[in-house]
């Protein structure tokens, strides 16, 4: 008969109480977060164009403007805000399928390829001029540029930015994608661009996934189909940004003395490309891929939420006009460069 070791079975209690304890103290947290990530998720299922991302940041920061997070909140904010959205990047990678954008073409892609680093380029440049910090006109030129609200969240983890930072850029990207729905279309009709076409440039120009489908779906089934495709191109391009951001610094990290070298690549990047690859196979049923989609919506919307909540809203509103002018200008390349380079392609 084993003879059990009085000092093992001591430690392994010490061990299951510090595991309790730590679940105790984030619940509450987690449970307010996941709340206002279902609000979200149940805006958008209503509101199409409403993303469940910017309506929880939302409800973070009116918590913020009503006193800020409490302490046992604190913990489990920060758990959001960082174990749970990089999780939520990863199984973004699932809604890529590569076959899908090779079928574009190499006119398509080079002209996105080009729009988006032009984009990129310009914004940070502008951002600096107008007094931006490094971190916050890095973001504001990641959500313009790439995908709104999941890319700067994406973008944080390596800016080495404040959660005001992130705030801000989603801020400007949420206010310039909302007057897109407005002007692209009539822009559109205007020029007498056809679905395809139009399709195209909505999916290469505005910033967030659900103000790409209400405009494309308000058009026509092909616009819509090509427009998602298109988009989700340029959510693709959100990991190879990250990587070479993550580079950069650690290539400054090495020149410091005994400065703290970051990731060549970060691990939720790596597991992005890893989820793409696998969605490429084609091995996952489809109830997988929705249930993974969902999960990485909620995922993204609770760590939004735990952004807001921490945020300084006077922070934020100090530098919003010089935020939403580099954002501005960055829209407006954005959309000249993809329309020009698309006519052009034909």
């Amino acid at each position: 008969m084993a003879i059990k070791n009085p000092t093992r079975a001591g430690d392994d209690r010490t061990r299951a109480r510090r595991s309790s304890d730590r679940l105790a103290a984030v619940l509450p947290g987690l449970l307010v977060a996941g709340a206002a990530a279902a609000i979200g998720y149940a805006v958008n299922r209503q509101i199409g164009a409403a993303s469940p991302l910017v309506v929880a940041i939302t409800l973070g920061l009116l918590l913020s403007a009503l006193g800020g997070y409490r302490p046992r909140l604190r913990d489990a904010l920060r758990l959001a805000s960082s174990t749970l959205l990089r999780t939520g990047i990863v199984l973004l990678g699932l809604q890529l399928v590569v076959s899908d954008i090779y079928r574009l073409g190499v006119g398509p892609i080079v002209v996105v390829l080009v729009s988006v680093a032009t984009t990129f380029v310009v914004t940070r440049w502008v951002g600096r001029r107008l007094g931006l910090t490094p971190a916050r006109s890095l973001l504001v030129a990641t959500g313009v540029a790439i995908c709104g609200a999941s890319a700067v969240a994406a973008m944080n983890q390596v800016a080495d930015g404040e959660d005001d930072d992130a705030v801000t850029a989603v801020a400007v990207v949420t206010v310039l994608g909302t007057l897109s729905l407005a002007f692209l279309p009539v822009l559109g009709l205007l020029l007498g661009l056809d679905e395809a076409m139009f399709g195209m440039w909505i999916g290469a120009s505005v910033h967030e996934v659900g103000q790409v489908v209400a405009i494309g779906g308000a058009v026509g089934a092909a616009a819509l189909s090509t427009a998602v495709v298109v988009k989700l191109f340029r959510v693709a391009l959100l990991a190879p940004l990250v990587a070479a951001v993550a580079i950069g610094r650690r290539s400054a990290a090495r020149k410091g003395d005994g400065a703290e070298l970051p990731p060549v690549l970060p691990w939720f990047v790596a597991g992005f490309l890893a989820m793409v690859a696998l969605r490429t196979t084609g091995w996952l049923p489809g109830g997988v891929l929705t249930a993974a989609s969902t999960a990485s919506t909620l995922l993204l919307a609770t760590a939004m939420f735990a952004l807001g909540a921490a945020v300084n809203l006077r922070a934020v509103a100090r530098s919003g006009r010089s935020a939403v002018g580099a954002g501005a200008i960055g829209t407006a390349v954005l959309v000249a460069t993809s329309l020009a380079g698309l006519a052009l392609v034909g």
